[in-house]
């Protein structure tokens, strides 16, 4: 693959995520992998299909698998419910090597803490 297709691919990539989100995408380059975002490693292939799907296409590939996909959706999407409120997780200050910093200085004699 010529430099020029390889610019022009992450050109396209980097108007189509723009539009779709609002922001530039920030794309590092390493060893032929690409990483959106800090996310999943992609190829060079795949920015071009997440290109097609972010402007509205569907990629050549997966239309006949689009259209059961699609009917599916359409089934599922009148019985889905609202989405709950996500609760907030509580942070425990429960530390393992504390507590067993305890249980050793109860007992009687000369116990040691483990490595």
């Amino acid at each position: 693959m010529s430099k020029s297709d390889k610019d022009q691919v992450l050109e396209a990539f980097s108007q189509a995520y723009q539009a779709a989100h609002g922001k530039a995408p920030v794309i590092e380059a390493k060893g032929g992998w690409y990483s959106v975002d800090g996310g999943k490693n992609v190829r060079l292939a795949q920015l071009e299909e997440m290109t097609a799907e972010l402007a509205g296409a569907k990629p050549a590939a997966t239309k006949a698998e689009a259209k059961p996909a699609a009917k599916a959706a359409s089934k599922a999407a009148p019985a889905k419910k609202a989405a709950k409120p996500a609760k907030a997780k509580k942070h425990s200050d429960f530390s393992v090597k504390a507590f067993w910093a305890e249980q050793l200085a109860s007992r009687d004699g000369a116990c040691k803490l483990p490595r």
